[in-house]
């Protein structure tokens, strides 16, 4: 499964990128296929442990924010592994065609 998500510290102001690379550090730290971009994180894995990392990355934040926005989106396909790079590979081959 994949798992994009985004993580918003709310009543901290307007810059929030130590919050967020906080987040990051546990997505990185997981040891799990993983990619960051300016608008989500994906993660890719079984469902439990993509949800841990998830939990823990919104915690993360949580620790430091009186409020925190999730937003997720979830690609759940059982058997599908390295999606995170195959699914850009396809687009791509259908691109340079």
């Amino acid at each position: 499964m994949i798992v994009a998500f985004s993580v918003t510290p709310l009543g901290v102001g307007e810059d929030v990128g130590a919050y967020v690379a906080d987040a990051v550090r546990v997505v990185r730290a997981s040891g799990l296929p993983h990619r960051t971009d300016a608008m989500f994180t994906s993660v890719e894995g079984e469902w439990d442990e993509v949800m841990d990392v998830v939990r823990r990355a919104v915690a993360a934040v949580e620790a430091r924010a009186p409020r925190v926005s999730l937003v997720l989106k979830a690609d759940i396909r059982p058997g599908v592994t390295d999606g995170l790079t195959s699914k850009v590979e396809t687009v791509e081959r259908h691109l340079s065609g």
